[in-house]
């Protein structure tokens, strides 16, 4: 499978595609005036702590404070910190028994510490920080709080898990943690000792801008986009990167000659006249990715549906009528809708609580496959998801980790007429509620005449369809009624205007 890696960096913008045979897998979008804060390390001040929810709210400097979780037990770092995790393809095994983590006893209000944003603010809920330092580089992470070597689950083999294991206990001084990535398999050891010491320098770095900056304040700023894709997704299958501003190419080139200098892809320089992501057809896939409704090849759908509190997707035979009988037809168009879902579920970006209704299948059998057939297919998904078995109702209950802001979060916003409803009122309901706001007008005043300013879809109706509720109107309340219509009004606005 070839593998590509198309950035178009604009000064309002970037967008990283990731094409597997020239078909879209993933898709990170940045915005100058929102850019990712996940990564960067800040001297915080603690302003608040709410012991029965073993948290403190730290003051990073940013518009909301900052939530960090002190947990009485050690966790998984990946989950933690939600850093490794995504600069790799799964969570790292191991413990931390030896993890220095500040407790309830020991942080106080106005403590200035030093914090790793974990997680982006979202919505209503400020940035999530960790106390427990994690700097990714290409084949290691340095995790200079822990003292502990961790491997990969991606690297299978144990002998390149031990031999890897040899090789950091050899270079890492003292009770420094480190992680050997999926990208460290196969590598020589001079390769992954310039990644530790590259780290170490710039561990020292931060230690010593903390002493001299002041609470709350940024210490270390984590790279850009394009850099933290070439980073953390460049593998060797990736055949070409290609970059379509010259700034962020010059960075680009510069950046893989330090930490990959034997790459075998090229990193190439776009500057044709059409757009880059025209050019890939990359436009048009990501069109397709707001819509709701996404058609499967045999003819059946899904319907993709995100709410405040979960995703629901809906399966649909659609067009398709099969061959041979009804369970045939429904388990063809659950196997599809399985893949289209793990395609879908990355490229939207859509995480926390997913609910998946596919078609109910009589047999046992076929359930168990289309269960079986989307754990797999998730499996290859970056982000940690945990999926339940199918319900006797056809229903699959599942969490996906959320790391960032959805596609249609980061490039759309609630609709000013249905106010994120995701519809309008109908016509005829807005012409009952003119009836009804008329009504009150006439109660409270003296005015003969009212003119209603409305949509001119409005306007028709009341003039049309509802033209004699509104003479039946004027003759009941012994007032005028005149309709015009303002074209900047959404169907849902109206005013109506006493006439002196």
């Amino acid at each position: 499978m070839s593998k590509e890696i198309i950035c178009n960096c604009t000064e309002y913008e970037s967008r990283i595609a990731i094409l597997e045979d020239r078909a879209l897998s993933n898709l990170y979008v940045e915005r100058s005036n929102e850019q990712s804060i996940a990564g960067n390390i800040y001297k915080g001040k603690v302003v608040r702590i709410v012991p029965g929810i073993q948290a403190a709210f730290v003051d990073i400097g940013l518009d909301r404070t900052a939530f960090l979780y002190i947990p009485d037990t050690g966790h998984d770092v990946s989950e933690e910190t939600g850093l490794i995790a995504d600069r790799d393809d799964n969570p790292f095994e191991y413990s931390l028994d030896n993890r220095i983590f500040p407790g309830e006893d020991t942080l106080k209000e106005g403590q200035e510490i030093l914090v790793q944003v974990s997680k982006e603010a979202l919505k209503t809920k400020g940035a999530r920080v960790t106390t427990h330092i994690s700097l990714p580089g290409r084949n290691l992470v340095l995790m200079p709080t822990v003292s502990h070597i961790g491997v990969s689950r991606r690297i299978t083999d144990e002998r390149e898990r031990e031999r890897l294991r040899e090789i950091i206990e050899r270079m890492r001084p003292g009770e420094c943690g480190v992680i050997a990535r999926t990208a460290s398999e196969g590598k020589e050891e001079t390769d992954l000792k310039g990644d530790f010491e590259y780290l170490y320098r710039l561990w020292n770095t931060i230690t010593e801008k903390e002493r001299c900056a002041s609470a709350p304040g940024l210490v270390h700023r984590e790279l850009s986009i394009t850099l933290r894709a070439i980073r953390d997704l460049y593998t060797e299958d990736v055949t070409r990167i290609v970059i379509d501003s010259e700034e962020e190419h010059g960075k680009a080139r510069d950046f893989m000659d330090s930490f990959m200098p034997h790459r075998t892809c090229s990193v190439d320089w776009y500057r044709e006249a059409i757009p880059i992501f025209d050019h890939f057809g990359i436009e048009l896939d990501i069109s397709k990715m707001l819509q709701k409704k996404m058609w499967l090849k045999s003819g059946g759908y899904i319907v993709i549906e995100e709410t405040e509190a979960l995703c629901s997707i809906d399966v649909n035979t659609g067009k398709y009528v099969g061959k041979k009988n009804m369970e045939e037809t429904i388990f063809k168009t659950n196997m599809e809708a399985v893949d289209e879902i793990a395609n879908q579920l990355p490229l939207r970006n859509i995480g926390g609580i997913i609910i998946i209704d596919f078609i109910d299948m009589e047999t046992e059998a076929n359930r168990e496959k289309v269960f079986n057939a989307l754990s797999a297919a998730m499996s290859k998904d970056r982000s940690r998801t945990n999926i339940q078995k199918i319900s006797e109702f056809g229903l699959i209950e599942m969490t996906r980790q959320r790391r960032r802001k959805s596609l249609s979060d980061t490039v759309c916003e609630p609709c000013p007429c249905c106010s994120g409803r995701g519809k309008v009122k109908s016509r005829a309901s807005v012409c009952y509620e003119i009836f009804r706001e008329i009504e009150r007008e006439a109660a409270h005043g003296t005015t003969q005449t009212f003119c209603v300013l409305v949509h001119p879809e409005v306007e028709q109706c009341l003039l049309e369809e509802e033209n004699h509720v509104l003479r039946n109107l004027e003759a009941r309340l012994g007032r005028k009624l005149l309709v015009e219509s303002d074209n900047s009004f959404n169907r849902e606005t109206f005013e109506i205007i006493p006439v002196q």
